[in-house]
C-alpha cells in the first residue's frame, strides 16, 4: 500500500514542487503540507477522511479550517483537488516527497542518525562535516537514540544506509554462521 501511496503522491508533490520554485515560495509550501500532513496523519481525522461519514464539500470546509489562515488560496485550491480526487490520505506522502525535491533543489541532504547513545552537537557537527566532503551537499542530521543497537550507529542518506552498530554487526555474524 505505501508503494501505491507514493506513486498517487509524486504527481501532485511534483506539481506542487514546480509552483513552488516558479512563485518563490517553498518555505511557505513546506509549512502547509506539513500543517496539513499532519492533520491527515491524526487517528481520528484519517478515520474522517477514509469514512463517508462527510461528504466532499463538509470535508473541504473541515480541511480548511484546520488550516486556518495558514494556508495560501492555491493550499486551499490544493486541498479542494485532493478532495475531489479522493486523495486527501495521501496529504503524508505529498509532503515526505515534496520536501526530498526540495532538499535536492536546495543541494542540501538529509539524513538520518540513530545511535546507542546520545550524539553530543560536536559530534553531530563532525559527521556531517564529513559527510558534506564526501557527499559535496549541506547536510542536515537528525539523531536519535536507539539503546537495541548496543553500540555504534545507523545512519540513513537517502538510499544510503551505513550500519556500524554492535547490533548490525552481530545479526552480520549470525548470518555468516548459519544462526
Amino acid at each position: 500500500m505505501a508503494g501505491d501511496a507514493t506513486t498517487i503522491a509524486r504527481p501532485y508533490a511534483d506539481a506542487v514542487f514546480a509552483r513552488a520554485v516558479e512563485t518563490d515560495k517553498l518555505d511557505l509550501w513546506s509549512d502547509m503540507l506539513g500543517l496539513l500532513s499532519t492533520a491527515a496523519q491524526d487517528p481520528a481525522l484519517s478515520g474522517l477522511i477514509a469514512s463517508p461519514k462527510l461528504d466532499r464539500s463538509q470535508m473541504i470546509e473541515l480541511m480548511l479550517d484546520i488550516g486556518g489562515g495558514r494556508l495560501s488560496d492555491e493550499g486551499q485550491n490544493l486541498v479542494r483537488l485532493l478532495v475531489a480526487n479522493d486523495r486527501l490520505s495521501v496529504l503524508p506522502e505529498i509532503a515526505v516527497h515534496f520536501e526530498k525535491r526540495r532538499a535536492e533543489h536546495q543541494g542540501t541532504l538529509d539524513v538520518e542518525v540513530a545511535s546507542a547513545f546520545k550524539l553530543m552537537p560536536a559530534q553531530e557537527q563532525q559527521l556531517a562535516d564529513a559527510l558534506k566532503r564526501k557527499l559535496g551537499r549541506d547536510i542536515r542530521i537528525t539523531s536519535t537514540e536507539d539503546p537495541e543497537l548496543i553500540g555504534g550507529f545507523r545512519l540513513r542518506a537517502g538510499d544510503m544506509v551505513i550500519d556500524g552498530s554492535v547490533a548490525g554487526q552481530l545479526g552480520k555474524l549470525a548470518n555468516e554462521l548459519g544462526i
